[in-house]
């Protein structure tokens, strides 16, 4: 079953909050608006899928946008990881299996001070990516 859906380019103009969620303003250049977008009623409910374009003209991969902010979030995530506390134990990396010691212990490792570090910090980025990739596919053979 094919599903009909609509297509145009929109820019962001505005994004605010209101008592219902977020509220997102785009910007359509009269030619795009689809007449089906027009004809629809105030209040009708769509499913958005929506792929930002570079400055080619062509989808951008958000994951290389800002390789430093994943690397943040993804650290503060196998920090609380038990899992991952195990691996490391396993590999004899870690001698306490808490948030504390994981922390510590990575900041060692990548020879860092704060997880914020690994935004700029490109070696350490890159080491923390290696040991990363190597949990993820000891991982998928224990779960």
């Amino acid at each position: 079953m094919e599903i009909p859906t609509i297509k145009f380019e929109g820019i962001k103009t505005g994004l605010r909050q209101s008592k219902d969620g977020f509220v997102l303003n785009l910007a359509i250049h009269p030619d795009d608006v689809p007449d089906e977008l027009v004809r629809d009623f105030v209040g009708a409910r769509y499913m958005i899928v929506m792929v930002r374009l570079d400055e080619n003209e062509q989808p951008m991969n958000r994951d290389n946008e800002y390789p430093g902010d994943a690397a943040i979030k993804i650290a503060g995530m196998l920090c609380r990881e038990p899992m991952f506390w195990q691996w490391l134990a396993e590999k004899e990396m870690l001698f306490e299996e808490t948030e504390a010691a994981c922390t510590e212990f990575l900041y060692s490792y990548l020879g860092i001070e704060s997880r914020k570090e690994l935004k700029t910090n490109v070696e350490a980025r890159e080491l923390f990516n290696q040991l990363r990739k190597t949990f993820e596919m000891w991982r998928k053979k224990h779960e």
